[in-house]
């Protein structure tokens, strides 16, 4: 019996050190700005050198959140919280990884008993940024029940069309949209289940907060394939209506330590803040698994309706070092006046999901010093191509390949004539980066 647990530990163990390769920290250079990779020498070591083995079984809050739960009980991780949240009311909330683990055990619970969910089941996630959108998440791993998340600006059509298409047998909002869910659950056969975050109660709901008081935090996470399905996401429906793709354990669980190791180049010691609203795979790149993989810190505003100047207070205020946001919000931002603000602790900032323009990135770095790390990937994959720290960075381009995919420019047989290169990928780089598109 020994040698088995010792074998367990071995393997979480081994996971975790697959993940977590952290190199000195360095300081930003002050002659050109240009910063200095904390986990990666340069470019062309990182994209030659990198190697990510996939195990048969990988869950994510086991091997990697409850690792650093591990570390920080031995005092071997920096006494950053794992996550800390705010509202503009004065509201804060800060979890260590030892919390965030008894507060995802009791979800878990939850799921599993009172919601009589099991492994494989669905569970569509609709709430803004508040604390139990991120314990949803863990509780969904430990549970293995698939997480679809919805943004919270869907109407009661699109919410129908996601519990029908997905087959959900269970939902997770608040009750701002829990009369929609209500007025269309009877075209659900699926879904039996109903949960409501609100101070109030609501016929036909579990009270997600009085179930939390009595919930037990002891609880077994299921022991999941790498190969598993873990979530599923709805694209945004450029072309059609929008569609299911689908992630395994191991594609972001595993996958995103090239966005969270390079793109971000975290450490335990960073406070990362993403804008990203909760509906989106870029909420799951960069505001739960890019930086919890690294042990860093998650920060959270919740923001009912954007404000740049409670932005830039914030960015001002609060130790952040990394933050990640659109385009739009930085040409937002820089329209401001920014005299004023002291960004004393943010050292690296990236953008992602439309192109950034020059203007906007000079003054940026005009205003605070630092350069704008553009990146490109889709709700299919984790990061395809990125500007890495110590690269010079070309304004416009989206920077180079990451060390996940090789990428080719090709040229499309029918716009030859008008040599119109179009980038196209040529081969994963994770054996074996499994999606599949539903």
């Amino acid at each position: 019996m020994l040698a088995c647990v010792t074998m367990k530990m071995l393997h979480h163990a081994k996971c975790f050190q697959r993940l977590t390769i952290f190199g000195s920290v360095r300081a930003l250079h002050k002659d050109n700005r240009r910063a200095t990779p904390q986990n990666f020498s340069n470019y062309e070591s990182m994209k030659q050198d990198f190697r990510l083995e996939i195990p048969e079984y990988f869950n994510f809050a086991k091997d990697v959140l409850d690792q650093w739960t591990n570390m920080e009980k031995a005092g071997k991780k920096p006494s950053n919280p794992a996550f800390w949240w705010i509202n503009g009311k004065g509201e804060e909330v800060r979890w260590s990884f030892e919390e965030l683990g008894s507060l995802s055990r009791k979800f878990a619970n939850i799921l599993s008993e009172a919601c009589s969910l099991q492994r494989g089941d669905r569970v569509i996630l609709i709430l803004p940024r508040v604390p139990e959108w991120w314990l949803a998440n863990v509780a969904c791993l430990r549970t293995g029940t698939v997480l679809i998340p919805g943004t919270t600006q869907l109407t009661q059509k699109d919410i129908l069309y996601r519990l029908q298409s997905s087959k959900a047998n269970c939902i997770i909002t608040n009750d701002v949209l829990a009369p929609a869910v209500d007025a269309i659950a009877p075209k659900c056969e699926n879904l039996h289940s109903k949960l409501i975050v609100s101070e109030n109660s609501r016929e036909g709901w579990g009270n997600l907060k009085e179930m939390m008081k009595c919930a037990s935090d002891s609880h077994t996470c299921v022991k999941t394939k790498h190969n598993e399905i873990m979530a599923m996401f709805f694209t945004s429906g450029t072309s059609g209506y929008p569609k299911m793709t689908a992630h395994t354990h191991s594609s972001f669980g595993l996958g995103l330590s090239v966005n969270g190791r390079f793109w971000l180049d975290l450490t335990p010691s960073d406070v990362m803040w993403n804008t990203s609203d909760t509906g989106w795979a870029k909420s799951a790149w960069s505001s739960v698994f890019s930086p919890w993989i690294q042990g860093a810190c998650v920060f959270a505003h919740h923001l009912p309706r954007f404000e740049p100047t409670s932005v830039l207070q914030t960015l001002s205020k609060y130790p952040i070092t990394v933050f990640c946001s659109a385009a739009t919000v930085y040409r937002m931002l820089v329209q401001n006046d920014m005299a004023s603000y002291k960004f004393k602790s943010l050292k690296h900032c990236v953008s992602a999901g439309e192109p950034i323009t020059p203007d906007v990135t000079e003054k940026w770095r005009n205003k605070t010093g630092l350069d704008i790390y553009e990146g490109y990937g889709q709700t299919e994959t984790v990061l395809i191509c990125g500007n890495f720290k110590g690269m010079k960075i070309k304004p416009g381009s989206m920077g180079k390949p990451s060390p996940a995919f090789d990428v080719k420019v090709c040229t499309s047989p029918s716009r030859r004539m008008l040599n119109n290169p179009i980038c196209t990928l040529s081969t994963y780089r994770l054996p074996p980066y499994k999606l599949s598109s539903l």
